[in-house]
């Protein structure tokens, strides 16, 4: 039956994918097929383990690209905490309610069982809100920062539960995980030898499933939470992006699995089927909450419902908190299937929402606008500019090359934007005028100043679909300047040229050139004049 597995999700990948949907969908859809054809998760054993990996492999991505200081923000952790406070208060009355129209899977459930229930439906996918954000490319967009933040939040939360369901704290010797900063130097040493091939994706392998949650693990720590904490500490390396890269294809192929797992659980009832669309009621609930909650921490509404229709679904972690609750008696055991269910139905609508987003808020924008407070959130404020001649996108070694040769040969005003704040620091302390910004993050143009005077856009982020999004960003804005652009491959020049780039450097091509005048000018007139010397 193995090769029916591999052929039923890639079909059902691929018909979701014709539809605009996540493929995601189509492998829930896939597990259900399965089951209706007598495959059950429990007799796919190896299925369950890669699943296991695909979640821990997740966690440890996240903590790759994760800053720290991202958590102690108000909004993440007081939003996250009173979010999962006031769902609990909301929901439970609820679900009362649906108890008393005559329900039978909640009349007979007490407040304790229907807390537990909130509880578990109060979180949000971490795999399903990575997945999209990694998709639309807006990992590193504030709202996308501020999601993830939120998410991990709740991961912990979820963590702390597992832990205490065990009926038994940890091993004493989980105090010694305190000491893992102090073998960073280490570790970080290994790191910068494994160079960029196998040794490199073997080295995020051990360190994700052995050093963190096989570490976390015996000592009585939920292992997700190993990976999670390993992956934070790796993320100060300057190899912490290209290891997650490597590492992408594993954890994507090991969620196909995650997802699998979760149709074959096992098909519902009509009843059950009826109750998990209720529940996916709820859905709304969540999402005006985050928003409500977001903007009281002075983020832009827009921001707030970006972050809040990512955040608009049920969670894989919801779900095993309720197999552990029914493990452990404290719910029914159908109860998995059904919220199964409602996870799955949440995908299917949280899928359209996140791409109708945009529309969705322009629709509604003077009505969430009025949710703002002032002052905004220092991160969400207008980005000024002034009045510069040159803009310059992606302040790294070829932006900052730029900047420098610009002033050289022109004056003027020059602005570079960069989204990392240790560059805009070093450029600010070099004396490059300099703002952070995102040009990759559709905020960040919504929050740009005009710049009436701009002559020249010079285009130099190292992701060609960076740049082809900026290009677009500035056709909307009515831009008539010139645009110049990086490239890394000869192909991407079509592309760029199409939408109206009026030039474009091949940075390979160029390297050739540029080594050649290097040498002729080092080397070949010292030949040269060597040559010319006559003879004795």
């Amino acid at each position: 039956m193995e090769p029916a597995i591999l052929v039923i999700t890639l079909a059902c990948g691929l018909l979701v994918s014709r539809i605009n949907l996540p493929p995601l969908i189509g492998y829930l859809a896939a597990g259900f097929v399965l089951y209706i054809m007598g495959i059950q998760s429990d007799s796919l054993p190896l299925l369950n383990a890669l699943a296991s990996l695909g979640v821990t492999l997740l966690l440890f991505a996240i903590g790759l690209k994760l800053d720290i200081r991202s958590l102690f923000k108000a909004e993440v952790w007081a939003g996250s905490g009173l979010h999962l406070l006031l769902s609990i208060l909301l929901f439970v009355p609820l679900l009362k309610i649906l108890g008393v129209i005559g329900l039978s899977q909640i009349t007979s459930l007490g407040v304790e069982q229907l807390t537990l229930l909130a509880f578990a439906l109060s979180f949000s996918s971490t795999v399903f809100a990575v997945k999209v954000l990694e998709d639309k490319g807006d990992m590193q967009t504030l709202y996308g920062r501020v999601a993830i933040g939120i998410l991990i939040m709740q991961d912990i939360f979820a963590v702390l539960f597992l832990t205490i369901s065990k009926g038994n704290f940890p091993s004493p010797w989980a105090l010694a995980l305190l000491l893992l900063p102090l073998v960073k130097p280490l570790i970080y040493r290994a790191f910068d030898r494994v160079g960029h091939g196998e040794l490199l994706v073997l080295f995020g392998l051990v360190m994700a499933l052995v050093v963190g949650a096989w570490l976390f693990e015996s000592v009585g720590l939920k292992p997700d939470l190993g990976a999670l904490v390993i992956g934070i500490l790796l993320a100060g390396h300057a190899k912490a992006s290209e290891l997650a890269k490597s590492l992408f294809y594993f954890k994507e192929l090991f969620l196909v699995a995650f997802f699998l797992t979760i149709g074959l659980n096992g098909l519902p009832s009509a009843s059950d089927i009826l109750l998990a669309l209720l529940l996916a009621l709820l859905i709304p609930l969540k999402i005006l909450l985050f928003i409500w909650l977001l903007t009281r921490f002075k983020l832009r509404s827009r921001t707030a419902m970006l972050s809040a229709f990512n955040l608009g679904n049920f969670s894989e972690f919801g779900l095993i908190v309720a197999a552990v609750a029914a493990a452990k008696g404290w719910l029914p055991a159908h109860w998995l299937v059904i919220i199964a269910v409602a996870l799955s139905i949440s995908f299917l609508l949280a899928a359209p929402l996140n791409a109708l987003v945009g529309k969705v808020y322009q629709r509604f924008q003077k009505k969430l606008v009025r949710l703002e407070r002032k002052p905004l959130h220092p991160e969400d404020r207008p980005i000024p500019i002034g009045n510069p001649r040159f803009l310059i996108l992606g302040m790294g070694r070829i932006g900052s090359g730029a900047y420098d040769e610009l002033k050289n040969r022109f004056g003027g005003e020059i602005l570079g934007i960069e989204h990392k704040q240790e560059l805009v620091d070093f450029h600010r302390q070099h004396g490059r005028n300099v703002v952070k910004g995102d040009a990759a993050d559709t905020d960040f143009w919504e929050k740009l100043d005009r710049a009436p005077n701009l002559e020249l856009v010079l285009l130099a982020m190292p992701y060609h679909a960076g740049n082809l999004f900026a290009v677009q960003q500035l056709k909307k804005l009515d831009y008539q300047g010139k645009i110049s652009a990086i490239i890394q491959y000869g192909e991407d020049a079509q592309s760029l040229k199409e939408l109206g780039v009026h030039s474009v450097y091949n940075l390979y091509e160029a390297a050739g050139a540029g080594f050649v005048d290097h040498v002729a000018t080092e080397l070949l007139p010292l030949a040269s004049s060597a040559d010319d010397v006559p003879a004795a």
